[in-house]
């Protein structure tokens, strides 16, 4: 991840460096579909004051709204009740049911969850898709996770980089959690968390076929920790599900199909990541300019990620150098230099802000049909 926060340190200069045509964009989080899915936005880490959040449950839903969101989880903590004072609470899902009454009227997806929240090891963890959240309130840190695997539960490790219980930032399987993927008790892991990503938790991901998650955790206020809707966003973690319902999300989410988006970055497995960049990016237009052998591209993106482009072609530009940026949801001009006159080629692409491994890029072929 270090070589991202680099280069998009080195490359944000380059944002007007390609001739853009501006459109409008509201705060909603836009992304296109992928062949064969449906590509749904979902937060599935929040918290109100039903344990350590500062809002009602409502509000998340009202934000979810504002954001263009398809499916949220209120995953108040089980064990930390901090406002138990003022607000008394024995039944552990009255955040879920605040919320799924808030969203009734609209097509947001409320799913019942709640954050375990224990000691290293095992951390963190989330359980969604629960059937009765008062049933986690278990003591021993290995069966609270056999409860929820009994009611059904796709269950998360949260920020297992988070340095209040990693004080190095680096996620690591210990035994116990090597213990929770040989009984089938784990299905994610975040990472994304809030504000920070990890490297190491996407190989572990990796390495034991965990779905990867990308969440907000959010406590106060989406518009204030994420500066939305001036240029910030939550992260959210993109499912690819087969239809538009809490059945869909599940088996999307089981089967592994997420990408995260992540502070301009995506981050997933290439089987998912790249179409999704293909259905994101859309060549409308390549004509060669006068008597020139200068062709002119004009791409349109229907994302809200400013892709940064490194040219792996064997044609250069003409415009630009050999990385530019695709604006998002707008339509970005370049110029190839083909040297003689084509009817069509492909041009390789490497997305520099598209990881899907430790310091890996996700690569791709762009289709170019030329107006002759």
């Amino acid at each position: 991840m270090k070589t991202i926060l680099i280069t998009i340190g080195l490359f944000m200069g380059l944002l007007v460096s390609a001739q853009n045509i501006n459109t409008s964009q509201d705060r909603k989080i836009e992304f296109p579909d992928i062949p064969g899915f449906f590509t749904l936005k979902c937060d599935f880490h929040q918290h109100t004051v039903f344990s350590d959040g500062s809002v009602w449950p409502n509000i998340r839903i009202q934000e979810a709204l504002r954001d263009g969101l398809d499916a949220v989880s209120i995953t108040d903590h089980i064990e930390y009740q901090p406002h138990r004072a003022d607000i008394p609470h024995p039944d552990r899902n009255r955040s879920f049911q605040i919320a799924r009454e808030s969203a009734k009227n609209s097509n947001l997806i409320v799913i019942n969850g709640s954050e375990i929240t224990r000691n290293m090891p095992p951390g963190h963890a989330n359980a969604i898709f629960l059937k009765d959240a008062n049933a986690l309130l278990v003591e021993d840190s290995i069966e609270v996770f056999r409860a929820a695997k009994e009611q059904g539960a796709f269950i998360f490790w949260n920020h297992p980089h988070w340095t209040a219980q990693t004080p190095d930032g680096i996620a690591r399987l210990t035994d116990m959690h090597k213990e929770l993927l040989k009984e089938g008790l784990l299905d994610g892991i975040e990472v994304v968390n809030e504000f920070t990503y990890s490297d190491e938790a996407l190989q572990i991901a990796l390495d034991n076929d965990l779905t990867i998650m990308g969440t907000s955790d959010i406590h106060g206020l989406i518009d204030w920790e994420y500066h939305v809707p001036h240029g910030g966003h939550r992260p959210v973690t993109l499912v690819f599900a087969a239809e538009r319902t809490e059945a869909g999300i599940r088996e999307g989410l089981e089967k592994g199909r997420t990408v995260v988006w992540h502070d301009n970055t995506l981050i997933g497995k290439p089987e998912f990541l790249i179409p999704l960049i293909d259905a994101s990016l859309e060549v409308v237009s390549a004509a060669y300019i006068g008597k020139t052998s200068v062709l002119a591209v004009t791409i349109k993106n229907t994302s809200d990620v400013d892709y940064m482009i490194w040219n792996k072609s064997d044609y250069n530009l003409h415009r630009n150098a050999d990385v530019f940026v695709i604006r998002a949801n707008d339509l970005t001009r370049i110029e190839v230099k083909t040297v003689t006159k084509m009817e069509s080629f492909n041009m390789a692409l490497e997305v520099l802000n598209a990881v899907i491994a430790p310091n890996t890029h996700a690569q791709f072929n762009m289709k170019i049909l030329v107006e002759m």
